[in-house]
């Protein structure tokens, strides 16, 4: 059986073990560019010996982040800032993982601890778009229905982020499709309401998803990985549900997916989500089994032993920990002690008399 801190391959690289960080918004970005809270946040995570470190959810354009404090690939000044990000994960053993992200109608807020709402035209407020001219909810402002030629637009915008995450030096690439974002809108029939080739059945909807994978997938080698985080399910009856993902899983597994980030909801206010220890875990075992594609089950995992049980099981072939890795850098080495496997603890040098 696979464990926790055994190595995992996917295409041509190798994780040290099956422990990732999470994306994780920190709202920390000027102008998209990295600072120095990105290189330290990040940075202790990998010395404190995560296999896989993901780069939060970053913009592919400048109307395609959260806030004006988003991470942004969408123009060639800020590779550098993530380039530098990225040697010192490598020179501390870890993977260097970015997300790449639209927000579609969920843009154009202020940071979670400003508020979190819309943005006023005072504060700088943009112009939000959708699948459908569906305001996220109450007080949210109405996004603009792209047409057809400004999805290839959004489409070309990913790959072009996807060029610049390359240049930066990154090993794996995740397509965010989750938590309501663009493309999660696109896929769920709860906020698309389009007639056209991208609205409809299952497969019109998933359009976008698959076109901008086997978009960013034509200009990426074929060692690295791409994957893609999915909401499973939408938590409201008639929404999106584990079924239709593990139908989308397979095309987007034709279209060059190797792993799903198997998350759930965010894309209606009024889901009754079931929120407790590793309760999105079962979207990855079913993806995983059903679908036939290696899948990182994230959610509430916070204990070595529910981690390693996780892997054993056979549940998926990665655990991202988002909340417990802020509560700990070290959670990795911390669990090779807990585990009893304190040889398989990637320790610094600088750290070692501590253990």
């Amino acid at each position: 059986m696979s464990h926790l801190l055994e190595t995992f391959s996917l295409r041509g690289v190798t994780l040290r073990n099956r422990i990732g960080v999470s994306p994780m918004c920190q709202y920390s970005a000027e102008d998209g560019c990295a600072t120095d809270w990105h290189l330290t946040h990040l940075g202790a995570r990998a010395a404190g010996g995560a296999g896989l470190v993901i780069v939060e959810a970053t913009a592919v354009e400048a109307r395609g982040r959260i806030t004006p404090q988003d991470l942004g690939l969408w123009k060639d000044e800020q590779i550098e800032p993530l380039a530098r990000i990225v040697r010192f994960l490598h020179s501390q053993g870890a993977v260097a993982g970015i997300q790449l992200a639209h927000a579609g109608r969920k843009a154009s807020t202020s940071r979670p601890w400003d508020g979190g709402g819309p943005l006023s035209a005072v504060q700088g407020a943009w112009q939000t778009v959708g699948a459908s001219p569906i305001p996220f909810t109450e007080g949210f402002p109405i996004p603009t229905e792209l047409d057809a030629a400004e999805i290839q637009q959004v489409i070309a915008a990913f790959q072009s982020a996807a060029q610049r995450a390359l240049a930066a030096g990154f090993d794996w690439i995740e397509l965010h499709g989750a938590h309501g974002y663009l493309i999660h809108s696109f896929y769920s029939p709860l906020s698309n309401l389009r007639t056209d080739p991208y609205g409809g059945s299952l497969q019109n909807r998933a359009r976008l998803a698959i076109e901008t994978t086997r978009a960013v997938r034509q200009v990426m080698p074929d060692r690295i990985p791409l994957t893609m985080r999915l909401s499973c399910t939408d938590w409201v009856e008639d929404g999106w549900n584990v079924e239709d993902s593990v139908s989308l899983a397979h095309l987007l597994k034709g279209a060059g997916i190797d792993l799903l980030d198997c998350s759930s909801g965010g894309n209606v206010p009024r889901a009754q989500v079931p929120v407790g220890a590793g309760y999105q875990v079962p979207f990855a075992d079913k993806i995983r089994r059903d679908a036939h594609l290696p899948t990182a089950a994230v959610g509430m995992i916070t204990q070595p032993m529910q981690a390693d049980q996780i892997i054993r099981n056979g549940q998926a072939d990665l655990v991202l920990l988002g909340r417990e890795m802020l509560r700990d850098a070290a959670w990795a080495i911390h669990a090779a002690h807990a585990l009893h496997k304190p040889e398989a603890a990637c320790v610094p040098p600088q750290y070692q008399r501590a253990y």
